[in-house]
């Protein structure tokens, strides 16, 4: 599931992933957040997948492609991980993410979040 992140800068949207994500977790919390995001202007995304992380359905890795909805509102995103395969991932294709993207790692929370509220 994904869990809000609260205390963030205004206008980045935030959740932690914990347990097991599926793909009613896209359907139901972060594409609604990511429309409202978009609708305001912007998409400024921070996901953080740490210690209580567990990892994807099938279903939701499909799910996790089709977060380049609104394309032209993502601004940055930047994804909070020590998990090796998360890092390579970001490295792969964090190109093909729209907006300016960056992976950071655990203890690098409070710069993610940072970067993340930057204006352009």
């Amino acid at each position: 599931m994904f869990e809000p992140i609260s205390g963030l800068p205004e206008g980045v949207i935030g959740f932690e992933a914990v347990g097991k994500v599926e793909a009613t977790d896209y359907e139901d919390v972060l594409m609604p957040a990511i429309g409202r995001g978009a609708a305001a202007g912007d998409v400024r995304l921070i996901l953080v997948l740490g210690d209580r992380f567990t990892g994807y359905s099938s279903g939701a890795m499909k799910e996790d492609a089709g977060l380049v909805s609104h394309a032209k509102a993502w601004k940055r995103t930047a994804v909070v991980s020590d998990l090796g395969w998360v890092a390579h991932l970001s490295t792969a294709f964090g190109w093909m993410v729209p907006g300016k993207f960056k992976h950071f790692g655990l203890a690098d929370r409070d710069a993610a979040i940072a970067w993340v509220a930057q204006p352009e």
